[in-house]
């Protein structure tokens, strides 16, 4: 079991250098927001991952504190990219 858990974290962490190139290169502010929230997703996917690979259920609770602080940004950077022109 453990390693199919390493490669799905590899995955992800390949995910997060996918987005980290969409980062550098997007070419507006959203490609940039959108790829902050994939880091948020990768980032409760990698937490839980590592929960259940140390047996540390406190990163659980963390996991799902980030995935909230998310779905906020999100929702920040919505309300404020609507009041441009």
């Amino acid at each position: 079991m453990i390693p199919f858990l390493t490669g799905l974290a590899v995955l992800l962490l390949l995910t997060l250098l996918m987005g980290l190139i969409r980062v550098l290169r997007g070419p507006s502010r959203a490609d940039r927001m959108l790829t902050a929230q994939l880091f948020g997703t990768t980032g409760v996917a990698l937490m839980l991952l590592l929960a259940l690979v140390i047996d540390l259920e406190a990163l659980i609770d963390v996991a799902l504190v980030m995935g909230i602080l998310a779905s906020v940004a999100s929702v920040a950077f919505v309300h404020l990219a609507g009041d441009e022109p």
